[in-house]
């Protein structure tokens, strides 16, 4: 059997983290259409469920990230390439938190669609971009 790492069980939390928080979005945006149908308050009632355990994982990717990057530090590339790749991954998770927390406050449909939407987009790139990050 390999060893465990610190590394493997830090990658560990972040895999786990990210398909909570992507996985789950993109779970839920299938979903909404079958809420609906149960119901006009369901669909914000299962929201309000999947926060409760979204935004603890966004945390968990954050602070996992931040630790990624201070582990690999001396390990990585650190040509222009790399870190634009690193600065776009990381804009794009502050893009997915920020449609996120608009998605939970937005009124109308269309708000909670483009919120919505926003976050899952921006969500799924910044995944993306860390397992290009990952092969580098």
């Amino acid at each position: 059997m390999l060893a465990v790492t610190v590394a493997d069980f830090r990658l560990f939390l972040h895999v786990v983290a990210a398909s909570v928080w992507v996985g789950g979005q993109l779970t839920l945006a299938g979903l909404v259409p079958a809420l609906r149908k149960a119901g006009a308050d369901i669909p914000k009632a299962a929201a309000n469920a999947f926060a409760k355990v979204a935004w603890p994982a966004f945390g968990v990717l954050v602070a996992t990230g931040i630790w990624n990057i201070e582990a690999a530090r001396d390990e990585v590339d650190h040509s222009s390439d790399y870190r634009n790749t690193l600065i776009a991954k990381l804009v794009l998770v502050v893009l997915s938190g920020v449609a996120a927390f608009a998605h939970a406050r937005a009124k109308s449909r269309a708000g909670l669609a483009i919120w919505g939407a926003g976050t899952g987009i921006f969500a799924l790139a910044a995944m993306f971009y860390g397992i290009v990050l990952a092969h580098s």
